[in-house]
């Protein structure tokens, strides 16, 4: 029986390996190195020898393929191996392969190569082009719920005035830096809403009305400013340490305060948005006087928010004071309907509204 299983195993891996001998034959050379393909990377010696047991060789096939490098960043110029280098997902740590290595289409899996409008590789993986917009600067930034209508209003404006006072006093005129830690909380209450929402339409076997995608953007959005001001200011390891204390307090409080009353959670943030408008808009008068260089916009920056080649820090904090004045709006608005006893997934929400 095991001369019969061993002799079947042999004609399979016999099979595969004539059919991939056929497939890939033109792109292997006669000096037996590796080729860049776009999907793997051949050696002649996988395939030579008429000798070459057939088990070993269908092991390597079936193997789960090796990390390679993408071929929409194999070239890229003095910027975009910046960018690549910046993005969370970068090819930069990617090992060269050794000539007798083999990396497979097992799982199917193949990246597109995506361009800019120029033609330029695209070097982001964390986001594509679909993903980017201009952002809608003439929103009214001044625009401001009142806290009068009930208990649960004044309760979030007084805490999120209260916060304010030691954060202004700490940064300073220090706006970068300001900006570099707000985004690291910011980017939290959107994934608490979001997944909470998520588990409810699950457990209730209902839908979100849009809701869950609409805060997970928001999410991503406020992340995403994140890393744009991270390629203006390295932070120092103590705001590293400080994030890490201020983000494992703010993430568990949330959390807890979205399942006793996502009303008052909606209303929380969406005056802390309030603020966040107001922090950019003193990030801009700072630019304005001389007192924050107006140096160029980092690159993620101009790919996101699709801005102009000479853009600068100041573009950029436009095109974010613009995206936290949204998500003001959004937040202000689900606290509304809550006011009116209702739940979110009865009211459509706004997707894309950056």
């Amino acid at each position: 029986m095991n001369t019969v299983a061993g002799n079947s195993r042999r004609k399979v891996a016999l099979a595969v390996l004539a059919i991939r001998r056929a497939a890939y034959s033109t792109c292997i050379p006669a000096s037996g190195r590796v080729i860049d393909h776009p999907s793997l990377l051949l050696t002649e010696r996988a395939w030579s020898g008429s000798r070459m047991d057939a088990a070993p060789t269908a092991n390597r096939l079936l193997r789960p393929a090796q990390p390679a490098r993408h071929l929409s960043v194999a070239a890229p110029g003095k910027q975009d191996q910046q960018a690549a280098q910046a993005d969370d997902t970068s090819v930069a740590g990617s090992r060269s392969l050794k000539a007798d290595q083999l990396v497979s289409e097992y799982w199917g899996i193949v990246p597109k190569q995506l361009q800019r409008e120029d033609g330029s590789p695209w070097p982001w993986h964390s986001f594509r082009p679909a993903d980017t917009y201009a952002a809608d600067v003439a929103i009214d930034v001044d625009r401001h719920y009142p806290a009068e209508k009930s208990w649960v209003d004044r309760a979030a404006f007084w805490t999120v005035r209260a916060l304010r006072g030691p954060v202004d006093l700490f940064f300073k005129e220090r706006h970068v830096s300001h900006a570099l830690l707000l985004e690291t909380v910011a980017g939290v209450p959107g994934m608490v809403g979001g997944m909470l929402l998520h588990l409810r339409s699950l457990r209730r076997f209902e839908h979100s009305g849009g809701w869950i995608k609409t805060l997970l953007d928001e999410a991503e959005n406020e992340r995403m400013h994140l890393m744009t001001w991270v390629e203006v200011l390295r932070p120092a390891w103590w705001e590293r340490a400080l994030v890490l204390a201020v983000q494992g307090t703010f993430f568990n409080a949330y959390f807890l305060l979205y399942l006793a009353s996502p009303r008052l959670a909606h209303r929380f943030v969406g005056y802390l948005e309030e603020e966040a408008v107001r922090s950019y808009t003193e990030f801009l008068q700072a630019i304005d006087v001389g007192h924050t260089p107006n140096r160029p916009a980092p690159l993620i920056a101009i790919d996101y928010w699709r801005l102009p080649a000479d853009a600068t820090i100041r573009d950029v904090v436009l095109v974010v004071r613009a995206d936290e004045a949204h998500h003001r709006d959004v937040n202000h608005f689900a606290a509304d309907v809550y006011n009116e006893k209702r739940e979110l997934r009865t009211s459509p929400a706004p997707i894309s509204y950056h």
